[in-house]
């Protein structure tokens, strides 16, 4: 029997399939983007996650921030400057911020004008002030880790 030289045509088409068919499994499924993930999927793992009380944040990253909070007067403060732009969120649906979680990808926080922050005491080492939708935050740049948060139109609801 001659051999019809189809059978490297066939390996290469099969090795082709399992190739294209593994590398769609290892992607997750379509519309899928493990770049994009919800809140709480940062790498950090499980039994750690909620362990210090800062939700998704390692030990070490906690003990940056343990006893750092903003003061009443600095939301006051922070609210004086962005009065004119959280009234246009009143009754919007805004992102929910949470001390210790990670601020999403998607979220393009704009750095707070050092102008703006002169009277409050600057942010944890490592952190920086950022402001998103009617949010003041303090966060990680490289982590995006919030530190704290100050949410201007629940201070603006309260005047």
């Amino acid at each position: 029997m001659q051999p019809c030289g189809c059978l490297p045509s066939i390996a290469i088409a099969g090795i082709l399939l399992f190739s294209a068919t593994g590398m769609s499994v290892a992607q997750g499924p379509p519309g899928h983007d493990p770049h994009n993930a919800p809140p709480g999927h940062g790498g950090i793992p499980p039994g750690q996650a909620k362990k210090n009380g800062y939700g998704h944040v390692p030990p070490g990253q906690a003990k940056k921030f343990d006893d750092w909070r903003f003061r009443q007067e600095d939301r006051e403060h922070f609210y004086s400057h962005y009065r004119q732009d959280v009234q246009r969120w009143r009754g919007k649906h805004r992102p929910h911020f949470v001390r210790g979680e990670m601020i999403p990808r998607g979220y393009a926080v704009r750095p707070v004008p050092q102008a703006y922050w002169q009277n409050v005491p600057p942010p944890p080492p490592g952190y920086q002030y950022g402001y998103y939708e009617g949010n003041v935050v303090s966060y990680d740049p490289t982590t995006r880790i919030i530190a704290d948060v100050i949410d201007l139109v629940s201070v603006a609801a309260t005047r």
